[in-house]
């Protein structure tokens, strides 16, 4: 086909000048040629740092997502880039998820893991600050990615049927804890086996009017740690923030009382979101007191 366009657009023939621009375009989509992934993501990122060095955000953004939506290993250089965009874009729980991936991909020979460093602190500080004038009713979150979800969704009674459970407390911490163990995190997504636990695991109980959370991290050498850590619910807000970011394929669920981390689970954000209004719903029902509720 080709051959024959060529040998239709050889000098010399009479032509029409619509019939010569289909000619030019027709050749050179013919002899041009894409470059292959690895040299085209290398490409975007080369256009990527210098958009950021450039402090052009709309653009280093513009390049981030064509390398999102590109197959292939990409550098860890990209996952600071795409935090500090979504830094600037205000975007604080994805902007910390790229950095912490960045930091885990590159470590501390990075050349940008002192800066990751400081930025995550910067984040932190934020959230925090953001919990705090939301506690105190002010309204001046600066997040807009982490959902905010209401305390008192559920059909109690039903739960307790459910779970053939006495109190509401005990039917909220058994569905609580059997959402859990659905969608611990994995460091392996491409392959979940039922049959093997998942590396972040949780387990919720009630001590002395307080939530009991027993942490169960298993590390790549197959060695485990557990921990146990105490939410108290007194003074605290019951309407939790969670938030996913599929760069790491991963949702959490924030500590009412400085905005860190509480879980670490799986993407699905139906799940975060069922985890996080339980439990609020228990928190509630704790600091409403009265023994067993």
């Amino acid at each position: 086909m080709l051959s024959l366009m060529k040998t239709r657009c050889l000098p010399g023939r009479r032509m029409s000048l619509g019939l010569m621009l289909s000619c030019v375009l027709t050749l050179q989509a013919g002899t041009a040629q894409a470059l292959a992934p690895e040299h085209e993501i290398r490409r975007l990122m080369l256009a990527t740092e210098e958009a950021v060095v450039s402090e052009n955000w709309n653009e280093a953004g513009e390049y981030l997502n064509r390398l999102r939506a590109m197959e292939g290993e990409k550098p860890p250089e990209y996952f600071y880039y795409r935090g500090r965009a979504m830094l600037q874009a205000n975007h604080l729980n994805e902007a910390r998820s790229a950095l912490e991936q960045y930091i885990t991909l590159a470590g501390a020979e990075g050349a940008y893991y002192q800066q990751s460093l400081k930025l995550i602190t910067d984040i932190e500080k934020a959230n925090r600050a953001s919990v705090r004038a939301l506690a105190e009713g002010g309204g001046g979150t600066q997040e807009p990615v982490a959902v905010i979800e209401p305390a008192g969704g559920h059909d109690l009674k039903a739960l307790r049927q459910l779970y053939l459970a006495d109190t509401d407390r005990e039917a909220l911490v058994i569905h609580l804890n059997t959402l859990l163990d659905t969608v611990g995190w994995r460091r392996d997504k491409t392959v979940v086996r039922l049959d093997r636990p998942a590396d972040n695991q949780y387990e919720l109980a009630l001590d002395s009017g307080n939530i009991s959370i027993l942490e169960i991290n298993r590390n790549p050498d197959g060695t485990t740690v557990r921990t146990t850590r105490s939410l108290p619910v007194f003074g605290v807000n019951p309407q939790l923030r969670w938030d996913c970011e599929p760069v790491v394929g991963a949702c959490w669920v924030y500590d009412p009382r400085d905005g860190s981390r509480l879980f670490q689970l799986a993407e699905n954000r139906e799940q975060a979101q069922e985890i996080a209004r339980a439990l609020g719903q228990l928190i509630r029902n704790l600091q409403q007191g009265g023994g067993k509720r």
